[in-house]
């Protein structure tokens, strides 16, 4: 596993992470949860993200983790207010997204949550530009950091978001959406983290698989745009067998200048070890990597902006 710097913040994080929004959304067995973990830390893999939102994927991993907290570079997102049990509405938590209390309270819910006392790195989550010019939003990452509640703040964001987080100087990283069918923040984003030190933790780096069934995805709001996208960018790569494909387009996202880690996320044990085995066939050859370049530049559409 190679391992590299998360900007200025000392840590030193596997190329691959562990993204926990599948096994809370599809509300995968503590079980499952439990090997899914251990074998991507066993393998090296340290960074785990996951957010407050993910349904109960905060609890499965902290459970999961209880007896390695040591060994993960542990990231969460805060912003968007849970729906919680009638009690917790009570108490605050059904108060609107990015309200400064419910945020403290939220981040205060995350450790409980995952069974620690920090986090490694806090996040906003998908904040609007107008948050982002809030002050008083800012204060509460700040504060948070502050109390020993997270040795670093972070936000996950996209396009003018992304950019203006990185220019505020507010963050030590910045969590981007960035592959093949979505690669705005190329020429955007990552010039101006590498130019402030900052950390780049990168989203949906294998877009999906938004290709992998062949359909269009029904409904699928979330894949339906790199879906989309990748009809008219028609990569000669996705034309060969499913798994070789996911393996060019991790590794273009893995190679691209100024990526720290990539945040997979899975429901599958054996994915760990195919994804570990993909990042480390290394950087793709420089020119099949300036050909998926080019091909961006001479199809993608003004308004294909980065994608939340």
């Amino acid at each position: 596993m190679e391992y590299r710097a998360l900007g200025k913040t000392g840590l030193r994080v596997s190329t691959l992470g562990f993204g926990g929004s599948e096994i809370g959304y599809q509300a995968v067995a503590q079980k499952a949860v439990d090997k899914i973990l251990n074998t991507a830390l066993d393998a090296g893999i340290n960074v785990i993200d996951t957010a407050e939102c993910y349904a109960d994927g905060e609890a499965l991993i902290g459970k999961a983790i209880a007896g390695r907290r040591g060994e993960v570079v542990l990231m969460t997102k805060c912003g968007h207010a849970p729906l919680g049990s009638a009690s917790e509405r009570a108490a605050g938590y059904a108060q609107p997204d990015w309200e400064p209390a419910m945020l403290a309270r939220s981040i205060e819910r995350s450790l409980k949550n995952l069974r620690t006392d920090h986090v490694d790195v806090i996040q906003f989550h998908s904040p609007p530009l107008a948050t982002l010019r809030d002050g008083r939003v800012i204060e509460v990452i700040r504060k948070a950091c502050e109390r020993g509640q997270a040795r670093f703040a972070g936000c996950s964001a996209d396009s003018d978001e992304a950019v203006y987080a990185v220019e505020s100087g507010a963050f030590d990283t910045v969590q981007i959406s960035l592959n093949i069918a979505d690669q705005e923040a190329i020429d955007r984003v990552l010039p101006k983290a590498a130019a402030r030190g900052m950390g780049v933790i990168v989203k949906r780096p294998i877009a999906n698989a938004a290709w992998r069934s062949g359909k269009q995805p029904p409904g699928d709001w979330y894949a339906r745009p790199y879906w989309d996208r990748i009809q008219a960018l028609d990569y000669d790569f996705l034309r060969g067998g499913v798994e070789d494909s996911v393996a060019i387009a991790l590794r273009f996202t893995l190679g691209t200048a100024g990526v720290t880690t990539a945040i997979v996320g899975t429901t599958r044990p054996e994915r760990i070890a195919q994804n570990i085995a993909h990042a480390n066939a290394g950087p793709l050859p420089a020119a099949q990597y300036e050909a998926i370049r080019a091909r961006w530049r001479a199809v993608a559409s003004r308004d294909w902006a980065g994608q939340r």
